[in-house]
Order: C-alpha cells, then sequence, then structure tokens
C-alpha cells in the first residue's frame, strides 16, 4: 500500500440520500445502476428461501467482500434483487495497510484483499446505514412502480448476515463483542443517523419517522485464518452460540479435498498450470476426516442450545503469486475454478454426510451456503443443488457489476418456470429427482459430473483466457472511449458519468469520488486505454482534510461548487461546468 493512499471513507446518510434523489429525478438511476437493471419478481414463481429459518425472498446476494462493505453497494445488491447479504468480515484488526492494487479480475480472479477496510465502528454504521437505506427505498414513492410487480408484490423480505473473523481472542474481545450487539440492538446508531435524514431534504424528509427495524442480523458467518485449528474453530462456533445467541456458519476451505485432488482438477482437468497451488496450505488446513466429525459436533452443538447450524462452500484457495499484478504473495483464487472445487467439496461431503445436509436427496439440517464462482448461466444449476443462498463477488467485479444480479435472477425464475414449477422448492426436488433417474445419487454430483465433463469448457483455461479489450490511446482526464467500464466494474460505486457538454471530447465524461476509492485497481484492468482512471480522471473530495492530506489532482467540492483544486484553470473551469449542469452534480 502507497503511503498516500487514503482510507475509504463512507458517505454520510444525508449524503447518499441527496444522490439517489437527484440521480433519480436526472437520470433515473440510483447510485449509477440504470432503472432497467432493478430487479422485479416474476409474481408466478416464487425465489423464496429460508435462511436459518428466516424467510429471504431471493437465493442470491453479494459475499462477503468489496460488495457488502459501503451503505451503497449493499443498497446496489438490494436493487438488483439480492435479499441475501453477507456482510464483509469484520476483525479487531481494524487498521491494517492492504497494498494495492488488490483486486485482479483479467481472466478468473485473485486478490489480496481479506479484510474490512473500515473500522469495527464503522462497519456497524454502514450496516445500519444500509438497512435504513433499503427500508426507506422500499416506502419511497418513485421507485414504486419498479419494485412492484403487476400483482403488486413487493421487493420481499431480506437478510443481513454478519461475518467475523479470525481467532477466539479478536472475536471474543470488547470491539468486536460491541459490533455483534450492535447488529442485535442498533437503537442507538439509529437515533444517531435519523436526524441525517430530514437534513437530506427533498422526499425522504417524510421518511425521517420511520419506525426502523432495530434488530438488522442475528445470523453470522464464521471466518477464520487458513490453518485455523479445528479446535479454534470449534471454540469460536461455541462462542458465538453461547454468548451472542447466534445461528453459525462455518466457511470452510477448498483445501479439504486434499492437496492431489485440487492440483489435479486446477492444473490437469481444468489446464490453469501457471496456478501454483501452494501445498503447505492444505498440511496446515482442517483434514477432511476431522471436518466431517467437526460439522456434526457443531450442529449436535448447536440444536441442543436451540440454534441453527450451517457450512460455507468455500473460501477462496491460496496460491502462489506468480502474475505480478498485485504486490502481495500469496494471493487467493476465485471464479470458475473454484466453482468446480467447491461443487466437488459439496459432493464428497453429501457423500461423508448421508442425511445431514440439507440438500435434496439428504433432508438434513446443516444448511449449505455457496459461493465459488457463481455466474448467470450456472446459478440455475448450483440452486438445483440444494444451497441457500448462493452468494456472488468475481462475476460483480467485471463489466456491468450489480447489474449482473437481476439477470442472474431471470434465468433461475426461467429455469423453475420452464420445467413447471412455481416454487424453489418443488423445483429442487423435481431437479433432484430426474437426477436421481439419471443414475446420480443427488442433484449436486450430477452437477459435478457435468462441470468435470461434457461442460468443463466454461470453467477449463480455454474458456476463460481471453483478455479486456485495449484501445491503443493514453486515458486523458477528460475525453475517453465511453465504455463505462469503470463506472459499473467499481464495487465501491466511486465512478460517475455526466453527459459531456458543448465543447468537451467524448460522449460521457467520469469523475471520482476520491472518498470511495480504495485504488483496489479493477477499473485499471477493465479500462481499454492505457492508464489508471482512478488516478488520471478528476477526482472529487468533500472533505477538505482528505483532500490536503493527498498528492495528485483533486477537486473540493462543497454544495456542488469546486470550491478548492490541485489543477490547471482549464481542468477546474471543465469540472465547475459538469458539477453546475443539469445533470452534474452528483454529491446531490
Amino acid at each position: 500500500m502507497s503511503h498516500d493512499t487514503a482510507p475509504l471513507t463512507p458517505m454520510t446518510m444525508s449524503t447518499l440520500l441527496g444522490r439517489i434523489e437527484h440521480e433519480w429525478s436526472t437520470r433515473q438511476k440510483i447510485f449509477d445502476l440504470p432503472s432497467a437493471r432493478i430487479w422485479q419478481p416474476d409474481p408466478d414463481v416464487d425465489l423464496g428461501f429460508e435462511f436459518l429459518g428466516r424467510p429471504c425472498a431471493t437465493p442470491v446476494g453479494p459475499a462477503a467482500g468489496p460488495h457488502s462493505q459501503l451503505a451503497e453497494n449493499i443498497v446496489l445488491a438490494w436493487l438488483g434483487g439480492s435479499r441475501l447479504f453477507e456482510l464483509k468480515t469484520v476483525q479487531v484488526l481494524d487498521d491494517l495497510e492492504i497494498a494495492r492494487p488488490c483486486i485482479d479480475m483479467q481472466t478468473i480472479g485473485y486478490n489480496i484483499e481479506w479484510s474490512q477496510e473500515l473500522t469495527v465502528p464503522q462497519s456497524l454504521t454502514e450496516y445500519v446505514k444500509a438497512s435504513m437505506l433499503v427500508e426507506m427505498l422500499t416506502q419511497w414513492e418513485p421507485l414504486a412502480d419498479h419494485l412492484h410487480n403487476d400483482t403488486g408484490d413487493g421487493p420481499g423480505s431480506h437478510v443481513f448476515d454478519m461475518s467475523v473473523g479470525y481467532d477466539l481472542a479478536g472475536i471474543s474481545g470488547d470491539k468486536v463483542s460491541r459490533f455483534i450487539r450492535g447488529m442485535r440492538d442498533a437503537t442507538d446508531e439509529i437515533a444517531a443517523l435519523r436526524p441525517q435524514i430530514a437534513e437530506a431534504g427533498g422526499s425522504f424528509a417524510a421518511l425521517a419517522d420511520l419506525d426502523f427495524s432495530t434488530h438488522i442480523a442475528d445470523t453470522l458467518t464464521l471466518s477464520t485464518f487458513h490453518g485455523c485449528p479445528p479446535e479454534e474453530i470449534e471454540s469460536i462456533t461455541k462462542h458465538l452460540i453461547d454468548e451472542h445467541d447466534l445461528d453459525v456458519i462455518v466457511k470452510l476451505n477448498p483445501t479439504l479435498l486434499g492437496y492431489e485432488t485440487v492440483a489435479g482438477i486446477v492444473n490437469d482437468e481444468l489446464g490453469y498450470r501457471d496456478v501454483s497451488v501452494k501445498e503447505q496450505a492444505f498440511a496446515d488446513d482442517l483434514q477432511f476426516e476431522r471436518g466431517i466429525e467437526l460439522i456434526e459436533e457443531l450442529n449436535e452443538y448447536a440444536k441442543q442450545r436451540g440454534r441453527r447450524f450451517g457450512i460455507k462452500l468455500t473460501n477462496t484457495l491460496v496460491v502462489d503469486n506468480t502474475r505480478g499484478f498485485m504486490p502481495d504473495d500469496p494471493m487467493y483464487l476465485s471464479g470458475a475454478p473454484l466453482h468446480v472445487l467447491a461443487s466437488t467439496l459439496l459432493d464428497r461431503l453429501a457423500t461423508a454426510l448421508p442425511g445431514r445436509l440439507a440438500i435434496p436427496g439428504h433432508d438434513g439440517d446443516v444448511m449449505v451456503s455457496f459461493s465459488a464462482g457463481i455466474t448467470k448461466e450456472n446459478l440455475p444449476e448450483a440452486i438445483a443443488m440444494g444451497v441457500n443462498p448462493a452468494t456472488v463477488c468475481s462475476d460483480l467485479l467485471k463489466p456491468g457489476g450489480y447489474g449482473r444480479l437481476a439477470p442472474m435472477l431471470k434465468a433461475l425464475t426461467a429455469a423453475v418456470r420452464d420445467d413447471g414449477c412455481s416454487d424453489l422448492a418443488s423445483w429442487k426436488q423435481l431437479r433432484q429427482a430426474a437426477a436421481v433417474d439419471a443414475g446420480f445419487a443427488t442433484a449436486c454430483a450430477q452437477h459435478v459430473a457435468d462441470i468435470r465433463g461434457d461442460g468443463i469448457e466454461s470453467y477449463h483455461l480455454d474458456g476463460n483466457s481471453k483478455l479486456p479489450r485495449e484501445v491503443d490511446n493514453d486515458l486523458q482526464m477528460f475525453g475517453c472511449v465511453a465504455c463505462n467500464f469503470c463506472v459499473t466494474v467499481c464495487p465501491n460505486d466511486a465512478f460517475t458519468n455526466i453527459r459531456s457538454l458543448d465543447g468537451m471530447d467524448g460522449r460521457q465524461q467520469y469523475l471520482v469520488f476520491s472518498e470511495l476509492c480504495n485504488e483496489c485497481g479493477n477499473c485499471m484492468v477493465f479500462c481499454p486505454e492505457r492508464g489508471d482512471p482512478a488516478m488520471i480522471k478528476p477526482r472529487l473530495y468533500t472533505d477538505r482534510a482528505l483532500f490536503e492530506a493527498r498528492d495528485g489532482q483533486g477537486f473540493l467540492v462543497d454544495g456542488g461548487r469546486v470550491v478548492d483544486a490541485r489543477a490547471d484553470d482549464e481542468s477546474i473551469e471543465l469540472v465547475g461546468r459538469l458539477l453546475a449542469s443539469d445533470a452534474g452534480n452528483p454529491l446531490g
């Protein structure tokens, strides 16, 4: 991490509400998501399921990661149709410096970003803020026609799932314990945020007195370091159940399959021979047989105390950093090959735990959450395996971003409807029966046979080696090919676009909300032109201290006007004109 990388700085509630009102009235967008990408449920197909006993209207959402850290991230995912939110993992060490760039999505997906970039109190505020925003948007009149289908069905219920890490000492300490208590009773946070609603003015001011839910979350996914001893996993899970009365999901690693199996799948079957799987990670991690025992023991422990237990498949895969784009080693593999590994692991766990897992053909009570290379194309098959939910990260880091969620749900809806079903539960049973008729023990076994057989092309190197498009241009502050990739691939919504005005080059101009940019590098990966959009496009600041602490070009904005700048006079004049235009002032 460079010494001058600015801290991620959340926008206030009033600023976010101002942006929503302004963008909707001038562009029919919210946080740059077009109205056409807002999910509307099909009245004839119920995609709802139960997440650890809690109703949830769709089985899709952002995985714990860059898409579930800031309030606007969560709102964007909700607008796209997500109803299960795996909130980004928080931990006691909340002032870490993460090297940049930290995301590499040129092909399948790698990262070196594994922890939250906000302080624990900031994370609590963001999650409560997101919950309040969702409640307000549900009742916001301008969105009514976009959130309700023809029969009047609304957006449906949603679930926020906490995630904490990474060891018992940190999780049982005061900082993380206060976070968990605050998520269970957010009365104080809501009281602190409520005045900002009236401060925002406009149509949201009338919603300032809403009876907001103070109960944000009471489920939790445990994330542990690679190499965490099974005794530590057991102790943390029991602590969360006993001390906080939570239903708990334990995230498992693909290393449970063993080094030879993983290397054989990744390097040989799928053709990723340049991926260097770290053999030592397998020796250090939880072993399969002990993992089976641990699942059974913790499930029984939870049931005895009236709580529910689940597993999540899977964490990313630790590999050597041989690519040179990101500075740290090791790095963590995701995307298409991880989907094959996680599906294979689920099949193996189902065989080893007959009647224990809550999947068709077993009908046990250990819920299986799944997050590994989910796309529009494989979401129906993943859900048919019986997982609840399937969460997404890598695919949302590609062009289209949060706008890729609604097409995923449409694909799932079509699969259910085309099989003559009207709800997920009956459809899963139908798919299970079809798998048995085809000679497989479960729909999961059938899916694994497909993706490691005739359907392997979508997961093989040959189907995932195409690099992002390039053009022979150097990126400039104003004017570009206007592909809009920087806007959609940014998980933090740090970019916005404004129509060009007379005398400006290009169809669109792009601005950066500097406080929301963590310099992850994803925009640079997908920008067709040479250069880093996050550093080259005009960087807007609303905080003078942050503006003065940074080097390089920047524009301090107050009330929609440039009040200070590090730029030449022409650039200052152009940014000022953009902010003053009818569709300008993206800060509301």
